[in-house]
């Protein structure tokens, strides 16, 4: 396995190629060592730079999904999009609205859908902690420290980054994408809320 980290100018060159998710790009840099041709090549054969495609296509039809926990302690309500309303009734669909009501549910610190979503001054505010708390490190990796952090954070606020609750080793993300692929629609969490008592 791959120990390379890419830089985030690097992620961001092969998002504007593929229009694949930040951390599908990320993902393909880290298993290609760097290689940007190579992992833009991994992105087309795994059909996650055609999903992109999809991205721009209108999400009209979908459902809001709730999810109550701990005896009305913490409500969810979710609403995710697809194209055609064949789609929105199919199982598969229903099921990964209540999964994503779920997740976050379980979450309490989501608080965007993706890091695009993330205010410009809030990514430097941020930013700007983890450059101070890597200022005693030498010069050449506080970058590095700091870009590491940061990515920490935006998995832990942004619900797509984050690892799903029943299987850590999947994004939510590429939760979204594969059925995306299944179902050769658009799909898109378009937007949730969060309740808990007394908070």
């Amino acid at each position: 396995m791959s120990t390379y980290t890419p830089s985030a100018a690097e992620v961001k060159a092969v998002r504007e190629t593929t229009g694949a998710g930040l951390m599908d790009c990320k993902a393909a840099l880290a298993e290609t060592g760097g290689d940007r041709d190579a992992a833009i090549k991994l992105l087309r054969e795994r059909g996650i730079a055609n999903a992109a495609k999809r991205a721009d296509r209108a999400t009209s039809e979908g459902v809001v999904d709730s999810y109550i926990h701990g005896g009305g302690r913490i409500g969810v309500l979710v609403e995710i999009g697809c194209e055609t309303d064949f789609v929105a009734n199919t199982p598969d669909f229903r099921e990964f609205a209540h999964e994503v009501a779920l997740q976050i549910s379980a979450s309490p610190q989501t608080q965007w859908i993706s890091r695009d979503d993330v205010p410009a001054e809030i990514v430097s505010a941020e930013r700007a902690i983890y450059e101070a708390q890597a200022a005693d490190k030498p010069e050449q990796v506080r970058g590095r420290i700091a870009d590491g952090k940061l990515d920490k954070w935006f998995e832990s606020v942004c619900l797509l980054e984050q690892p799903y609750i029943r299987d850590g080793d999947r994004t939510v993300e590429q939760l979204r994408a594969a059925l995306a692929a299944q179902t050769k629609e658009n799909i898109q969490i378009k937007r949730f809320a969060r309740f808990e008592r007394g908070g």
